[in-house]
C-alpha cells in the first residue's frame, strides 16, 4: 500500500471519529443457522459486539502491520504435535486474512498436515487429488463423514510472550460440503491448500470464530462464535493459557524458507558486480605498457579518406 492514499477505514477512523477497529462474525454457508444469526455473519465497525461471541476474548500481537501478521508457534492434528521448527509456520509471514478462502499452509507445514490427517483418520484409501483440491471426496447423504477425521488446533502467543493459546476447528469446518450429486450423493472439498509464501488463517478457520481486529493496540483477538455450530455442538474451540518454554522465544524469521533462488540469485549478481569492480580498479591503477605517438599522418580529417586512412 501506499503511504501518501488513505485507506477507507483510516478515513472512517479520522472522519466519524469512531475506535480504531472493527470486529467480524463469518458463519459458514455449509453450517446451519445457529439462534437468530444469519449464514452472512456481521461486520462491526469501531467496536466489539457481546451478542456475536460466547466465552473470552484471546489476543495474540500484530507482528507487522502490513498485513494482520501474528506468530503463530505450533499446529496439532488430533491432539498431536506436528513438531516442526516454529518457524515453518511463519514463513515468510503468518496472516489473518477474511479475504482467503481457505486454510493456506506453507508447504512443508502442508504435507506434515495431510501426512497426519491420513494418518489419524478413519479412511486408509484416500486419493490424493481431495488433498491438492482437484476431486471431490463423495458420501451417501445419510453418512456424516466429519467423525472419520481429526481436530485441527492452531497455537497462538499470547499478549504475554511466555504464554500462548490455541483455537481449534472440528473437521466440519475443513471439510466442506459443496456438491450434491443426484438424490444420494454429497460431495465435500478439503479446506485446506498450500502456499509458497504465508500460511493464512483465511475462512476455513475464521468462520468458527469471532474475530477482532484492534488496530489501536495493535492485536487480534479471537472468540467462539455462537453461529460456529452443526447439529447443536459446536464446531470451535479455544483454550489456553499454555506456557510457551517449549518453543522459540521468536517464531518469526526474518528470511523465507521458501524462496532460496532468490537469496541465490542475489548473491551471485552482488559477486558478478564485484568482479567487474575490482576489474575496472585494476585497469586504472596499472599503466600500459604500449604507448603510441601520433603524427600529423595518423589524423584522419574531413579530407581525408576513411578507407586509404584504415589500409596506410
Amino acid at each position: 500500500p501506499s503511504s501518501s492514499v488513505e485507506t477507507f477505514f483510516d478515513s472512517l477512523v479520522r472522519q466519524a471519529e469512531i475506535p480504531n477497529i472493527f470486529s467480524l462474525q463469518m458463519c459458514g454457508a455449509g453450517l446451519p443457522v445457529s439462534g437468530s444469526g444469519t449464514n452472512g455473519g456481521s461486520l462491526v465497525l469501531g467496536g466489539i459486539e457481546p451478542s456475536l461471541y460466547t466465552g473470552d476474548i484471546w489476543y495474540t500481537p500484530i507482528k507487522e502491520e502490513w498485513y494482520y501478521q501474528v506468530e503463530i508457534l505450533k499446529l496439532e492434528v488430533g491432539g498431536q504435535n506436528l513438531e516442526l521448527d516454529c518457524r515453518e509456520y511463519n514463513a515468510d509471514k503468518a496472516i489473518v486474512d477474511s479475504g482467503t478462502t481457505l486454510l493456506r499452509l506453507p508447504e512443508k507445514v502442508f504435507s506434515a498436515v495431510v501426512q497426519a490427517i491420513a494418518r489419524t483418520s478413519l479412511i486408509q484409501e484416500f486419493s490424493s487429488g481431495f488433498w491438492t483440491g482437484s476431486q471431490l471426496a463423495c458420501w451417501d447423504r445419510t453418512e456424516k463423514p466429519w467423525s472419520l477425521f481429526p481436530k485441527l488446533s492452531i497455537y497462538l502467543r499470547d499478549e504475554n510472550s511466555s504464554r500462548s493459546f490455541r483455537i481449534s476447528i472440528l473437521p466440519q469446518l475443513y471439510i466442506q460440503p459443496i456438491l450434491v450429486i443426484g438424490d444420494n450423493l454429497q460431495c465435500y472439498r478439503f479446506g485446506i491448500s498450500s502456499s509458497t509464501n504465508a500460511l493464512v488463517i483465511g475462512a476455513t478457520v475464521m468462520e468458527g470464530f469471532y474475530v477482532i481486529f484492534d488496530r489501536a493496540q495493535r492485536r487480534v483477538g479471537f472468540a467462539v462464535s455462537p453461529c460456529a455450530e452443526a447439529d447443536g455442538a459446536p464446531v470451535s474451540e479455544i483454550e489456553g493459557p499454555f506456557t510457551t518454554a517449549d518453543v522459540a522465544t521468536n517464531c518469526v524469521s526474518s528470511v523465507s524458507f521458501h524462496e532460496p533462488m532468490l537469496w541465490i540469485a542475489s548473491y551471485a549478481l552482488m559477486s558478478l558486480c564485484g568482479l567487474i569492480l575490482l576489474v575496472l580498479v585494476i585497469l586504472l591503477l596499472v599503466p600500459p605498457r604500449c604507448q603510441h605517438r601520433y603524427t600529423d599522418n595518423d589524423v584522419v580529417n574531413d579530407e581525408s579518406s576513411l578507407v586509404r586512412h584504415r589500409w596506410k
